[in-house]
């Protein structure tokens, strides 16, 4: 078994990992920034884009084109993985980034239903399948890049600095929502001015390009192609090697689908249910949220680091634990701290309290921290670098972007099926019930594995008496 060295891969020296990470990390950020808009302007520009004859069902309907975006994602992870593995790390999410830019701002350009009819849905769907496929190439790219800079026994904390653009991509989004509102006015910004947010995002995308433009290859990816190693079909070699296959399916069933289902519960869809199920405005819910994450973003860090010393595997299993035991009393007292007594569940109305809000989403924005922070490191560790890109992005997209990405809409049907305003809970803890109870069974730790000598777990571990592929 490979192990740890405190050499920095490919000599690459520390001081200048700031900028790799910063410019990994900016498309990332933007990622979140475009994820943020289109859930915080739900209730404002839902009816703009689809009228069924009912605010819910417009809303519904922009979920499910949100959604779109989501379930495409594993594709652009095939495709771009593939691309990334025998191109390059570097040129694919240049691509990736501005393919991404370029479809969140056509939405600010987009007229809308009363302008073309139905026609603008079907637009606006057509925009999240390409943005759904250029996500799909893009944290893999930046995880793999930063991973690859990264000195051994520091990469769960080197890497978990690109989970905190999260936080600043809410926040970026919260400050251009909120002064454009103050700018134009209400009146005009439910008019033309939520078209402001989407418009923005060009220029964070050209200064994002300009930066990554200036970086190298990947030191690893660079000497495995000078010497001839790179793979020469990806797609066979992750998926179509029985042996390899086995930790895909384990980094989805056992890590990535319920790290998914948690950071967008903890996140999202605590910012839904603050505004559409506990009655909190526009503002105030996403200052309660906002509050949440800017104190548990740290965390992300923290979490990264302490994987870099304990482990990857208990502390995203502690993380998902936590979650399916607490969700309901934890959405039990936010409602009880509503602006209004509704359906309770547990605990008796107290009184709406915003402060008490935000420290009960901080608590599950712990949760997401814990399951999120080591991600990144586990997957690049669990694969050989031929294949990284190809193999780490196929199971976090699906995890994310398919278990994760369906978190709001099976939610928010089951909550208008049963009428229950908790059933909406009720997926994301299966979800991540059972993808802990696969974690801990079958999940190997990872963190002991030295990348730098292109080992990983899938190359020095046999899964279940499945035997390693005979060496070339």
């Amino acid at each position: 078994m490979a192990t740890r060295s405190p050499a920095m891969s490919e000599n690459v020296p520390e001081q200048g990992l700031p900028r790799i990470i910063f410019a990994s990390a900016a498309g990332t950020m933007i990622e979140w920034y475009d994820f943020y808009i289109f859930g915080s302007l739900a209730s404002v520009i839902a009816s703009k884009f689809y009228q069924t004859g009912t605010p819910l069902g417009d809303i519904i309907a922009w979920l499910a084109a949100f959604a779109v975006g989501f379930i495409v994602r594993p594709f652009g992870a095939i495709v771009f993985g593939r691309v990334g593995d025998l191109v390059g790390r570097k040129y694919t999410f240049l691509i990736t980034m501005t393919l991404m830019g370029l479809c969140t701002f056509a939405v600010g350009l987009l007229p809308t239903a009363q302008q073309i009819g139905p026609l603008a849905g079907i637009i606006l769907i057509g925009l999240r399948i390409l943005q759904g496929l250029a996500l799909g190439g893009e944290y893999g790219g930046a995880a793999t890049y930063v991973a690859e800079h990264s000195p051994n026994g520091r990469r769960g904390f080197y890497t978990s600095w690109i989970q905190t653009t999260a936080t600043l991509g809410l926040f970026v989004s919260l400050g251009v929502i909120l002064a454009t509102r103050s700018i134009v006015g209400e009146d005009a910004f439910k008019d033309w001015g939520w078209r402001v947010p989407f418009l923005i995002s060009i220029f964070l995308v050209a200064i994002s390009l300009y930066i990554r433009f200036s970086l190298r290859e990947s030191p690893m990816y660079a000497k495995l192609k000078e010497r001839g190693g790179t793979s020469k079909n990806p797609l066979k070699e992750s998926f179509g090697n029985r042996y390899n296959l086995t930790y895909v399916a384990l980094a989805l069933f056992g890590a990535t689908m319920g790290q998914g289902v948690v950071w967008y519960t903890g996140q999202f869809y605590a910012l839904y249910y603050l505004q559409n199920i506990f009655k909190v405005s526009l503002v105030d819910s996403n200052l309660i949220v906002g509050a949440a994450l800017l104190i548990g973003t740290p965390l992300f860090l923290f979490f990264g680091n302490l994987s870099d010393r304990i482990g990857r595997k208990s502390i995203m299993l502690a993380g998902m634990v936590l979650a399916v035991v607490l969700y309901y009393p934890i959405y039990g007292l936010m409602g009880s701290f509503a602006p209004k007594a509704g359906e309770l569940f547990i605990f008796p109305y107290i009184g709406y309290n915003p402060v008490l809000l935000s420290i009960l989403v901080l608590i599950q924005v712990v949760f997401v921290t814990m399951v999120y922070g080591p991600i990144a490191a586990f997957l690049v560790e669990l694969f050989p670098t031929k294949i990284r890109y190809t193999s780490m992005s196929l199971p976090y997209h699906i995890g994310n972007g398919v278990f994760g990405g369906m978190v709001p809409i099976i939610g928010l049907s089951l909550i208008q099926a049963t009428g229950n305003n908790f059933a909406g809970l009720w997926y994301p803890m299966l979800i991540a019930g059972i993808c802990a109870v696969v974690c801990f069974a079958r999940v190997p730790e990872t963190y002991h594995v030295d990348i730098s000598s292109d080992a990983s777990v899938a190359s020095t571990r046999e899964p279940s008496g499945i035997p390693a592929p005979a060496a070339e």
